[in-house]
C-alpha cells in the first residue's frame, strides 16, 4: 500500500528533525523516518527508558527539546523505520519503508535525506577484540545507557572526540588510564582562529582537556595505538611515537586497560544519496567523499534536498541550521517563499559550520596512517579479510573498490561495508599511487540495510503458489 506525503525526511538526527519541523512550519505534510525510536540521532540520543534519573549533560537537555518539538508538532513521526529502497519518479520519489515487520512505501513530493555520518577507525593488530568500541559508539553507550565501557579504559584517536568521550568516562565513574592522539598541540592551536566563530563550543572543548589534566590523566600527544593486546578480552595496548605524516616511528610503549575507545574521525553516509542518483565529489577537508549538493542542500535533481553531516563533516551545530535551511528549500520547491527565513539563517549556519570544519580538519588522514595495518590485521571484519588478502586482490588487478568487493566479497558482509570501504579505499590510492579522489566508494544497491525476505513476501499461503506444469517427456 502506498501512503502520501508532500516532504519525507530520512534521518531524525539534529539535521533532519529540525528539516522536517521547518517544512510542517509551512503546512505540508512532513514524514519524519529514523531507525531509531526517537529524534536527536547518536549526537543526541535519548537515554534509555530503562534510567529514571540521571545527571543532565547539553546533549540531553538538546534532544529532549528536540524530540518535544517534533511530538508536539504535525510532524509524522516514523520510528524505527527503515528505508531500503529510493525510487525517483517525474512528481518525487517512492521510498520503500520497514517498519514493524511488513514494508510499505511512502510517496514524497519533496524529499530530504539526512543519513548523517559514520565513524572510521583505522584497523590496527587486535582491534577486533573484545572491549574495543570505536569512538563514536562510545558516545552512544554513554548518552543510552550512562555507562562506562569497562573499569579503565584506554581513549584514542583524532579530534576533539577523543577529549569528549576520556571527559565522559570520568563524569559516569571510569577510570582512563590514558588519552592517545596522533594530533599535536600545534594542530589544535593551528585551529584556534576558526574555533573562535564559536566561543561557547570552545570553551566546552576546552573544559574536557582542562578536566583530564586536573585529573592527572596522561595524555601523549602525536602518538597512536599499534596494537591492541589481549585474546579474549581488552588487557591493554602498544603505542608509538608518530612523526609529522603520521608514520610509527621509536620504541612502542604499553598501556595496562580493560577496554578502549578508538577512532580516526567521521565520515559522511552516503548511500542513500547515490541511491537517490546523486554523484559524490571528493572533499578530505569535509571528510571524504560527499554528494554533490549546493546552497541550502538544494541537489541538481528537482526536489531531492541534503542536509548534515552526510554533506560534509561539519557537527552537530552546524547540522540544526542545514536543517533548518534544507527544510525550507523543500518548501520553496513546494511553493512556499522563504527566501526571507533563509537568508537570516545562512550567517549562523556558516559561524557554526566554520567551528565544525576545523574540528574534522584534525582528522584528515596522513600518509603515515596506513602503515599501522599490518599484513595480518583484519580490515573486513564481516568477511574476516586481512591486509595481505585484500593487498594479493588488488595487485592481481582489482583497482577499484568494486572490484574488490566482487573478488573477495569485501563490504557484501552484514555491514555492508561501512567499516571497512575507506580502508580498501586508501589500500588501492596507496599501492597504485591514485589520489584519492580517482577511487570511489563502491556503488551501493538495494536494500540500504538488511530486509528479511518475509517483510518483503507478505502473507500467503503454500496452496496459492501456482503448480508449474508437467516437464514434457
Amino acid at each position: 500500500m502506498t501512503k502520501n506525503t508532500d516532504i519525507a525526511v530520512i534521518g531524525a538526527g539534529p539535521a533532519g528533525a529540525n528539516a522536517a519541523l521547518a517544512g510542517a512550519r509551512y503546512g505540508f505534510s512532513v514524514t519524519l523516518i529514523d531507525e531509531q525510536p526517537g529524534a536527536g540521532g547518536q549526537v543526541w540520543r535519548a537515554k534509555s527508558t530503562a534510567i529514571l534519573d540521571s545527571p543532565t549533560t547539553p546533549e540531553t537537555v538538546a534532544g529532549n527539546r528536540l524530540r518535544q518539538e517534533v511530538d508536539e508538532s504535525s510532524v509524522t513521526h516514523l520510528g524505527e523505520a527503515r528505508v531500503w529502497q529510493i525510487e525517483r519518479g517525474e512528481e518525487g520519489a517512492n521510498l520503500y519503508l520497514l517498519r514493524q515487520g511488513r514494508s510499505d512505501v511512502l510517496h514524497a513530493r519533496a524529499l530530504i535525506i539526512a543519513t548523517g555520518a559514520r565513524e572510521f577507525v583505522q584497523p590496527v593488530p587486535g582491534w577486533t577484540t573484545p572491549g574495543v568500541l570505536g569512538l563514536a559508539g562510545a558516545t552512544a553507550l554513554f548518552k543510552q545507557e550512562m555507562v562506562p565501557p569497562g573499569k579503565r579504559t584506554i581513549v584514542s584517536g583524532t579530534g576533539p572526540l577523543v577529549f569528549f568521550v576520556a571527559s565522559e568516562i570520568r563524569r559516569l565513574g571510569g577510570e582512563v588510564a590514558a588519552v592517545i592522539t596522533p594530533n599535536s598541540r600545534g594542530d589544535w592551536l593551528g585551529c584556534l582562529p576558526a574555533m573562535a566563530s564559536r566561543p561557547d563550543l570552545l570553551l566546552r572543548g576546552g573544559r574536557w582537556i582542562a578536566d583530564l589534566i586536573l585529573a592527572n590523566v596522561p595524555i601523549h600527544w602525536r602518538y597512536a595505538v599499534t596494537r591492541v593486546e589481549g585474546e579474549t578480552r581488552v588487557a591493554g595496548v602498544e603505542f608509538r611515537k608518530l612523526t609529522v605524516d603520521w608514520s610509527p616511528t621509536g620504541a612502542a610503549r604499553r598501556i595496562e586497560g580493560d577496554s578502549l575507545c578508538l577512532g580516526n574521525g567521521l565520515i559522511p553516509t552516503t548511500e542513500a544519496a547515490q541511491l537517490a542518483g546523486l554523484g559524490l565529489e571528493h572533499s578530505p577537508r569535509l571528510g571524504g567523499w560527499i554528494p554533490c549538493n549546493g546552497e541550502d542542500g538544494a541537489t541538481d535533481i528537482g526536489g531531492i534536498f541534503l542536509c548534515g553531516d552526510g554533506t560534509g563533516i561539519r557537527g552537530a551545530a552546524a547540522a540544526e541550521f542545514h536543517g533548518r535551511l534544507a527544510g525550507l528549500s523543500a518548501a520553496q520547491h513546494l511553493g512556499a517563499d522563504t527566501m526571507g527565513e533563509r537568508n537570516r539563517l545562512r550567517a549562523f549556519y556558516d559561524r557554526a559550520a566554520r567551528f565544525g570544519t576545523a574540528m574534522t580538519s584534525l582528522s584528515i588522514p596522513r600518509a603515515g596512517l596506513a602503515q599501522l595495518t599490518t599484513d595480518e590485521t583484519i580490515v573486513c571484519r564481516c568477511e574476516s579479510l586481512s591486509r595481505a588478502d585484500i593487498a594479493a586482490e588488488i595487485s592481481s588487478g582489482a583497482g577499484s573498490t568494486n572490484a574488490v568487493k566482487s573478488g573477495l566479497r569485501a563490504g557484501m558482509g552484514p555491514c555492508g561495508g561501512k567499516f571497512c570501504q575507506t580502508a580498501v579505499s586508501r589500500m588501492i590510492t596507496e599501492a597504485e599511487g591514485r589520489a584519492e579522489a580517482d577511487v570511489p566508494p563502491p556503488t551501493p544497491r538495494p536494500p540500504l540495510r538488511p530486509v528479511p525476505v518475509a517483510a518483503l513476501a507478505g502473507d500467503f499461503n503454500y496452496s496459492d503458489l501456482p503448480i508449474p506444469k508437467p516437464a514434457p517427456l
